[in-house]
Order: structure tokens, then sequence, then C-alpha cells
């Protein structure tokens, strides 16, 4: 048996620092979830609970307390249940499997956890996680207080854990980004899969459709030991692109068309994002490739503005800033009725191409957990008028980017028919993302084994 990750030991020893000697969390992973009559989804841990523990098995539950002492719950060994459902690691493996102090069976759970709480000043738990939760910590307080003449003293606060794991999960450890760089490897390999393979069928004269595609994307992944797909992967032709949260579908892929896919693995709990838009057949169109080269400008600047120091909104409004320019330029927008480049970012005119944020938090989550406003500075508000919406709204600063956080870089363009826009644009949708490290220096895209620039991409599907 291999020697438990010093990683969840020390990140329990930093929860039990932040609850104080005398608090208490409970931290449950996520219940298994019933498909249909007779089969339930593919079971998944809950974030949380897997970043503290590393466990995989439903069922299980871990208490930490102020001393540093953490006790997991889980699933007694059933060798009955196990020909059906598949090996359990049992309480008496678990300590050592997971250096946990101590295990318990999990039908044991009722029966200890009020005596567990007996005493403490607080109880922590992480709120809106999971249903039913507040009232399954309420049921074990009640059992406490009924004991109050024994002289059991239950505790007064309840305090929201999530307050204190997001902050952790925020700045990845080591071990995480190598998780990470792995998983972004895997998903890379799979785009450049998906390139070759389309424009290679499309050549044979063979039909194409979405899912042959999000097929290859699925292989590529299990291929080299992904466990998943981090998130329903989107593979959108032609006009399919212009719609944001498209699923990989049966619509055909044309000679012709772009294709826009958005798709990442998971690897051990850890999620990829790669967002690349190539021509089906391999030859970008000239309106293809002028919009293509804008986008891909408008990432470049976002890249440039990601380091240590900068805020969360600075390659969003790099972003804007470029994409509003080319929209100018390319006649998207009409300078005679939204004015020059100010007056576009002033009014948002551009989120008629562009209307969603350029980055997002990347984990556990592939929208990962964490502020995006900058803690330290909650209290200076300001306010403003919403240009679209006429609502007012209060705004704080954003997040001071730090080394080891990683997020997301990935703008578009999304181009809908309206008679004021040149018809050689109408249902033409980009989007380019790559995964970003916060480092030292700026910022490293773990996601560029799959390439970016377009003369790369046609050379790709020559071959």
């Amino acid at each position: 048996m291999n020697a438990p990750s010093p990683d969840y030991r020390s990140r329990r020893a930093a929860v039990a620092r932040q609850i104080g000697p005398h608090g208490i969390a409970i931290v449950p992973t996520a219940p298994e979830r019933p498909r249909n009559r007779d089969s339930d989804h593919p079971y998944r841990f809950d974030s949380y609970f897997h970043y503290l523990t590393g466990f995989g098995e439903p069922h299980a539950w871990l208490v930490i307390e102020g001393s540093g002492r953490s006790t997991l719950f889980c699933q007694p060994r059933n060798l009955e249940r196990e020909i059906w459902d598949g090996y359990r690691l049992g309480p008496d493996a678990a300590p050592a499997a997971l250096g946990v102090d101590t295990a318990l069976s999990v039908e044991t759970l009722d029966a200890e956890l009020p005596a567990l709480l007996d005493g403490k000043d607080g109880v922590w738990f992480p709120y809106g996680a999971q249903e039913g939760l507040q009232a399954q910590v309420e049921k074990w307080l009640a059992a406490v207080r009924g004991k109050a003449r024994q002289g059991a003293l239950a505790p007064p606060m309840q305090r929201d854990l999530c307050a204190v794991l997001d902050e952790m999960r925020l700045v990845k450890d080591a071990s995480e980004l190598a998780t990470m760089r792995r998983a972004a490897g895997i998903s890379a390999g799979a785009h450049v899969r998906a390139m070759q393979k389309s424009a290679q069928w499309l050549r044979e004269g063979r039909a194409l459709r979405e899912f042959h595609l999000d097929a290859e994307l699925l292989h590529e992944f299990r291929r080299h030991g992904a466990q998943s797909v981090a998130y329903g992967s989107i593979v959108a032709a032609g006009a399919n692109a212009c719609v944001l949260h498209y699923r990989a579908d049966a619509a055909p892929i044309r000679d012709g068309d772009l294709v826009l896919i958005d798709a990442g693995c998971e690897l051990d709990g850890y999620a990829s994002d790669i967002t690349r838009t190539f021509p089906a057949n391999g030859r970008f169109t000239g309106p293809q490739r002028a919009l293509y080269e804008l986008v891909l400008a408008s990432q470049q600047a976002a890249v440039a503005a990601t380091r240590p120091g900068a805020r969360f909104n600075d390659p969003h409004d790099a972003t804007v800033r470029v994409l509003s320019q080319g929209m100018l330029d390319l006649g998207l927008l009409d300078r005679n009725q939204v004015g020059g480049l100010d007056d576009v970012i002033e009014k948002k005119a551009y989120t008629q191409f562009y209307m969603h944020r350029t980055s997002h938090w990347l984990g556990l989550d592939v929208h990962d957990c964490g502020d995006y406003n900058e803690p330290t500075q909650l209290n200076e508000t300001t306010e403003r008028m919403d240009p679209l919406t006429g609502n007012r709204l209060v705004q704080r600063p954003s997040r001071i980017l730090r080394e080891g956080m990683v997020l997301t870089i990935e703008p578009g363009i999304y181009v809908r028919p309206a008679p004021e826009v040149p018809a050689q644009y109408h249902h033409i949708g980009i989007r380019i993302e790559d995964d970003a490290v916060v480092t030292a220096q700026g910022c490293e895209l773990i996601t560029r084994g799959v390439p970016v620039e377009a003369d790369a991409i046609e050379a790709l599907m020559r071959g």
C-alpha cells in the first residue's frame, strides 16, 4: 500500500488552524445520484472532500477537530456488497491509506457526532454544498443539547467552511499543478486528434457529424488515463458555434464550416478546459480568418495582462479593448451609430458579439471556487449604471492575481445575422481558450500542446 500523500495531511492541518483549537469541521462527500430506475450516474466525489482526503468512495464523511485530529467515516467492508459494487477500503485500512487519525464505520455517524461536537465553540461545514446538510447538523446539535443536564455543551456558532476552503483551493500547490499540466496535455492531444480527423474524413468524402468528433475526444481522454470529461463537451459546427453552451449533437459538419470545440478531461479530480475553433476542411476562408485573427489578438492581449499583482478583471478589459476596435475596423459595428472605441466600451456595444467574461478560476471544478473580489478591499465600493439594463451596479475591486492561481483565458466572437452586420460574417462563432497558471514572471499557458495560430492549425490539419 502506498504511503498517504502529505498534501492531504497539510491541508487538514491548515483547516484545523483556521477553525481554532476548539472548533470542529464536518465535510461530507457527494451522494450517489440515480440516472434511471435501476442505475446511477457515474459516481463523482465532492471536490471539498477530495481536496482534504483524496478518497473516492461514496457514503463518507470527514471530521477535523481544531486540535488537528481527523476522523473519517466510511463504508465498512462487506464482501457480499463488494461482489456487486466493488472493493471498499474500510475503516481498518483507512488510517494507513489516507493518513487520518481514526476511521469508523459510517453506520455509526449519528451515534458518534454528538460526542465529537460536545464542548466545541463552533461547528464549520460547507454551506449549500449538499442538500439536507444543514438539517443533519441541526439534528446532531439537538442531540448534544438534549444532554445539557448531564453537562453537554453544544457549539454556539455555525460557520461556513467554504470561506476557508475556497481561499485554500484558489492557490494551487505543486502536486495540483502537476496534475493539471497532465490533464491539459491529454486534452490538448484530444483537440489535435479531432482537428486531424475532421480534415481526414472530409478529404475521404465520409459523412461527418458533431458526435463523431465528440467520440474522438472521449477516446483520447480515456486512452491516456483521464477518468472522465470535466464537463459536457461542446462540439459545434457552423451556426451552432454561436450558441455558447451548445452540446455535441448530430448536426452535420460540412466542407467550409468552422467547428468550435470546447472540451477538457478530468484527471484525478482536476479539470482542464480548452476551446479551439478550426475550419472543418483545414482551410480558413477570408472572413473566417479575419475574425479568427481578431479573437487571437484579443487573447494575446489578455495573456500579456495576466501576471502577479494584476487584477482578475485586467485580462477581460484587455480583451474587450482589442475586440471592440476590431469590430469597428471590420464593420461589425457602425461608427456612425456607436461612436469610437471608448464609446463602444462605455455603452457595452461589443456585447452584441461578445457577451461573456474572459476568465474563470480552474481546479477541482471547471468553474472552480474562489472569490473574484479582492478580500482586502471589500469595503471599497463604487456604483455605476449598467448601460444595457439601466440597473445600478455596486462594484468592488477585483481579485489581485497571485502566483499559483489558475484561470482560463477565453475570448470569443459570435456573429448572428442582423441587417446591419456584413453578410460574410453571418453565423461565424469563434472562441479560443487556454488554461493559464500565474507564475512569478507572468503566466504559463499549459494547454498550448494544441496549435492556436491559424497557419499552425492549417499545417496540422494537412498532415
